[in-house]
């Protein structure tokens, strides 16, 4: 597993952070608010879960932490971007610094494994040829897609299509990657070797930031652990967290 390079500031720092729906809070409407007064950082190489109930926040942080909802309130910094003052044509630039995997997994469906890479490079700026391909080689190895090279994504399991989502994450080297319920669709065993690729990539410096309802995955592999309710956010144990599942 290649290694990232880290930053002294934080990759997320957030303070005092509210979001609403819509595209400004109405006043004294608590009904708008999804999320009040969220303080949380996050350093380099860190692997840290989000869980809670559905429409508890989880998704609309990882939304914020991508420019796709407006925060509102407070201070918010995520791979050098300020989110309060960042401008609309940052954003793209904004997501080149991150990584972004979603449950399902919106591949090219007419395009082979190679061509869903190279074509997201293309789009991003690499422009030499032989930069592009060992890119895509190193990434594809590091999700152990190596042998995939040419096969369409209806030839693949839906594990293996989720391996390829994050070699996509990982072309432009990025300091975070944001998965959203990356395991939601698939079976325990397939879930497990997933966990283990994103766990090895926080490990080489990439700090990663997934939502998940999974409590048995939490327990095979423990992490820093937010727990989302009520409009706030809490760290929570993880031993207490599986301890009061079972």
């Amino acid at each position: 597993m290649e290694q990232f390079e880290s930053n002294n500031q934080p990759v997320i720092e957030l303070k005092g952070v509210s979001i609403y729906h819509g595209e400004s809070p109405r006043v004294n409407e608590d009904n708008d608010l999804v999320l009040s007064n969220v303080n949380l950082t996050v350093e380099d190489g860190e692997f840290v879960y989000l869980i809670g109930r559905v429409g508890s926040g989880k998704s609309s942080m990882l939304k914020a932490l991508y420019a796709e909802v407006d925060i509102h309130e407070g201070e918010a910094h995520v791979v050098g971007f300020d989110l309060r003052k960042i401008k609309r044509k940052q954003i793209p630039l904004l997501r080149r610094s991150m990584g972004i995997v979603f449950q399902d997994f919106q591949l090219l469906v007419d395009r082979n494994v190679f061509l869903n890479l190279y074509d997201v490079m293309r789009a991003t700026g690499w422009r030499r040829e032989e930069d592009i391909r060992r890119r895509i080689d190193e990434v594809l190895t590091m999700v152990g897609l190596e042998h995939k090279c040419y096969k369409m994504p209806f030839e693949l399991s839906g594990g293996e299509q989720q391996r390829l989502t994050i070699a996509r994450a990982l072309l432009n080297h990025p300091r975070l990657i944001l998965a959203d319920e990356p395991t939601g669709n698939l079976d325990p065993l397939t879930a497990e070797g997933i966990m283990e690729i994103f766990h090895n990539i926080a490990k080489s410096g990439c700090a990663v930031v997934m939502s998940t309802h999974n409590i048995a995955l939490i327990d095979q592999f423990p992490s820093r652990t937010i727990l989302f309710a009520q409009g706030h956010i809490s760290e929570v144990d993880v031993k207490s967290l599986t301890a009061s599942a079972k």
